[in-house]
């Protein structure tokens, strides 16, 4: 995409005899080269300033500016070095590639505000998190694994479908669950016009009108477990993600943070192809964790002691 630059008047014809020759002025100094470096949306998500899409729609708006100037198109590329800001912000360098697990309790909305006035997952967590996004969300009353990262990109790499990585959820249902129940469920079904992947069920047990089970997918579509449990005749009443790929809920409480230690990051990443700067100069405090192997993925329970 080509940069938009100022261009400067025609010149005059002089009225004076020629003098002699100064330095080139602005508008005839030589462009600086844009060839290298990243496109400015991928560069500002890393920054955490917003998921990609948002950045897209932060450059339309005429927010962005790189050294003064407007950009129009988020195919623009900076190498860093430029005065990037965002509205009047002025933007640094992206940080190291920080991730998060987070206990999200009922009650509160994945957002950064509500115009209800509902409390959101950001009025709960510590004032000292950096900046941070989510990665996908949790509706209002599900609970369980929700993580944050300081790098859109990477929450974006964790969001894409193509990036298949598995959501596992505990979930208590009122109903009968069948073996023909389960069956429909993984040949992939489809509600109200919109057709969902495969979706693997088990059984764990019956208490009173109510059943447990785990429930694995790989899309994560819009409220898509109740959705499709509930076009199968289950309707689920307590829904708690234990896992987002190899990184596990564990034994973190509702309310409590934890941050993915830098190399145990890398080393789950890795795997799934997908590589990050990490920050090893900011140890994480001590505490109990593992990483273990189950399947093709290293799974991520917290920090190590």
């Amino acid at each position: 995409m080509t940069e938009r630059r100022e261009t400067g008047r025609p010149a005059r014809k002089p009225s004076s005899p020629k003098r002699a020759p100064g330095p080139k002025s602005k508008s005839t100094a030589t462009p600086a080269d844009w060839s290298e470096g990243e496109r400015i949306a991928k560069y500002l998500a890393r920054a955490g300033v917003a998921s990609r899409r948002e950045v897209e729609r932060l450059i339309e708006a005429g927010e962005v500016t790189v050294n003064g100037q407007k950009l129009t198109s988020p195919a623009f590329k900076v190498t860093g070095r430029e005065a990037i800001k965002v509205g009047r912000k002025v933007i640094q360098a992206p940080d190291a590639s920080r991730l998060w697990r987070y206990h999200k309790p009922s009650g509160l909305i994945t957002t950064t505000n509500d115009p209800a006035g509902r409390r959101t997952i950001f009025d709960e967590l510590p004032k000292s998190l950096p900046r941070t996004v989510t990665v996908g969300r949790l509706d209002l009353t599900t609970e369980g694994l929700l993580l944050l990262t300081n790098d859109g990109e990477l929450a974006r790499f964790l969001e894409l479908p193509k990036s298949a990585l598995e959501r596992t959820y505990r979930v208590r249902a009122k109903g009968t669950v069948t073996q023909l129940k389960i069956d429909e469920l993984a040949s992939g079904i489809t509600v109200e016009g919109v057709k969902y992947q495969p979706i693997k069920a088990v059984f764990d047990r019956e208490m009173g009108a109510n059943s447990w089970l785990t429930v694995t997918l790989t899309e994560g579509k819009n409220r898509e477990v109740r959705k499709a449990l509930e076009s199968v005749g289950l309707t689920v009443n307590r829904l708690i993600r234990v896992s987002y790929g190899p990184f596990l809920l564990a034994d973190l409480k509702p309310g409590q943070v934890d941050e993915v230690p830098p190399d145990l990051l890398e080393t789950a990443l890795a795997l799934l192809g997908h590589e990050v700067d990490t920050a090893p100069e900011k140890p994480a405090p001590a505490a109990k964790s593992r990483l273990g192997r189950r399947g093709p993925s290293a799974r991520v329970k917290g920090k190590r002691s």
